[in-house]
């Protein structure tokens, strides 16, 4: 990704359901593949029925590579957990998959542009908390997903 566009915009409040785990950078992959399945399974719903559809990371801890990861959406199910997505500004950065379905390295080359590149000489700070957002725009031929970084103005 040679330089995405970065979107700075204020987003509302949303409430969202969804399953909990504890995550880490070398497990990631598979967490967000059994915590799909999972929520699938909940919503009774096939993977991909499901849109909007989040994959969320927060508190990731640089040291340990650990995270908490949520995956779900705006169905709610008595089996799953309530999270607020926080009002505030984020960043939105809109990718499309490698070779035309794969994810992973999308995501992946977008995040690190993000974090190395835009964020440093940006005025903003990250705030701990990013999120896949995938929509109708995600399938068809030419499927994109938003990526969303919480964000602050940095300090003085």
């Amino acid at each position: 990704m040679a330089e995405a566009e970065v979107i700075i915009l204020q987003q509302a409040e949303q409430k969202l359901y969804g399953v909990w785990a504890k995550s880490n950078d070398k497990t990631v992959r598979k967490d967000i593949i059994r915590l799909s399945d999972q929520y699938h399974k909940a919503v009774s719903k096939p993977d991909g029925a499901v849109l909007p559809f989040f994959v969320l990371s927060k508190d990731y801890d640089q040291k340990t590579m650990n995270f908490d990861l949520f995956i779900g959406s705006t169905t709610q199910s008595s089996h799953l957990e309530c999270l607020y997505l926080p009002k505030g500004w984020y960043a939105k950065v809109t990718l499309k998959p490698k070779l035309g379905f794969l994810w992973g390295p999308s995501i992946g080359e977008a995040k690190r542009y993000f974090y190395t590149q835009w964020l440093p000489s940006s005025k903003y700070q990250a705030s701990n908390m990013e999120y896949e957002h995938h929509t109708e725009k995600s399938t068809g031929k030419s499927p994109t997903i938003d990526l969303f970084f919480a964000i602050e103005e940095k300090t003085k």
